[in-house]
């Protein structure tokens, strides 16, 4: 693809995704623009192995942005970085199609792994901001990663993962962050807060209800008591 087109295409993307954009000029001033030319240049060079000139441009495009793309990784179409600052993306990290990041968020390894040791990233995935994902593993399609979660082990398609360490708390959700960015994904101790109290409200309720009918077994037993000494 020529440098026009692949420029028309990230402006395309950045306006799409961002509501703040008034015009395309605007795009220019965008960090996720600027990392994304620098990162297509240097990646297309360390494929040709030209290493050095690869990560010395890579290195110019993160003292602008504060973006740290590695050139060794694989990145697909439709690809933005909202805001962007503090992301780190690693050398052997595969990024799908249409996938967003908002600030903060690492596709990292774990420091024990050789050869592959950054995580796959699915079609279609969005991850939170703060949100860190460490190892050699899959996000798969269509999946949100909620932020500030760190998330250690394979997430399967359509799901939404939250917390430390990342767990699914949602499945089947197919809606795409090309039309659905809403980072406000299922707080799961919320949920068990407000399970517990919905426990505790039924426990409550179960108690006085035993209570009444511990009275009721009284008086009747009172009665009984009462009747038989009359008889006497």
């Amino acid at each position: 693809m020529g440098m026009i087109k692949r420029i028309k295409e990230e402006i395309a993307i950045i306006k799409e995704r961002d509501p703040a954009i008034h015009s395309s000029m605007e795009v220019f001033l965008y960090p996720s623009f600027k990392v994304m030319i620098h990162y297509r240049l240097a990646h297309k060079l360390y494929e040709n192995r030209h290493y050095f000139l690869a990560r010395w441009i890579s290195q110019r495009g993160v003292r602008k942005t504060g973006i740290e793309i590695h050139p060794g990784a694989r990145i697909g179409k439709g690809f933005f970085i909202d805001h962007g600052n503090g992301v780190i993306i690693g050398e052997t990290a595969i990024v799908g199609d249409n996938v967003t990041l908002f600030q903060g968020v690492t596709l990292g390894g774990t420091g024990k792994e050789q050869g592959k040791r950054h995580p796959t990233i699915g079609n279609n995935v969005m991850i939170s901001a703060g949100a860190k994902v460490l190892g050699s593993f899959r996000v798969g399609d269509n999946s949100k990663i909620g932020a500030g979660s760190v998330v250690l082990e394979e997430v399967p398609e359509n799901s939404t993962v939250v917390g430390v360490p990342g767990r699914v708390v949602k499945r089947n959700n197919q809606a795409l962050p090309r039309e659905d960015l809403d980072q406000f994904l299922p707080d799961p101790v919320q949920e068990d807060i407000t399970a517990l109290q919905y426990a505790n409200s039924c426990l409550t309720n179960r108690i006085i209800e035993l209570e009444r009918e511990i009275k009721e077994l009284k008086r009747e037993w009172k009665k009984r008591e009462e009747n038989k000494d009359e008889k006497k």
